[in-house]
């Protein structure tokens, strides 16, 4: 019976690895983060006048300010848990009660009169953190995040017009 590894695709990739996504630091990632004079200029800021115009700017400006972009979604995820207070507190949760019971390295948490197993740890924290986390709508959160970033990046990537640098270097 051939296994996962045989597979002609399994030998030519990779295995996923965490440790390889910490290597990069954020400095790295965020290297291509353009000033936010260039990134806010208005007076670049214009209607296409066409859609292949448009489609002009988005292309060029979504692989120009991609770290921009990157930083305006994390700007509104985070706004997005300040405003849904329940959901940021069951993510806390959540965060803080895998933490605790991982730092019990698999052993007993013995409170003097009662022993609790790991497993019986893990189930109090989905039993109390489930039912908080469908009352804080974290659908509604999500798709709130999707829609005012696909406005704000698409709208910026479409309305600013391309440097004129770069007019000159798709007629060579």
């Amino acid at each position: 019976m051939a296994t996962l590894l045989d597979h002609p695709v399994a030998t030519e990739c990779p295995p996923f690895s965490f440790d390889a996504l910490g290597a990069q630091s954020l400095t790295t990632h965020f290297s291509s983060l353009k000033p936010f004079s260039d990134f806010f200029d208005i007076k670049r800021m214009s209607r296409p006048s066409s859609l292949l115009e448009a489609q002009g700017r988005l292309n060029y400006n979504l692989s120009y300010f991609s770290s921009n972009y990157a930083i305006v979604f994390i700007i509104l995820s985070i706004y997005s848990l300040l405003t849904n207070i329940l959901l940021f507190f069951d993510i806390l949760l959540v965060i803080g009660g895998i933490w605790g019971i991982g730092k019990l390295k698999g052993r007993d948490l013995d409170l003097g009169f009662a022993r609790v197993s790991v497993s019986q740890l893990y189930t109090v924290l989905i039993c109390i953190t489930l039912p908080l986390g469908f009352r804080a709508n974290p659908f509604s959160a999500a798709i709130w995040l999707i829609g005012a970033s696909s406005v704000c990046i698409l709208g910026h990537a479409a309305f600013m017009e391309k440097p004129i640098e770069s007019h000159f270097s798709e007629e060579v």
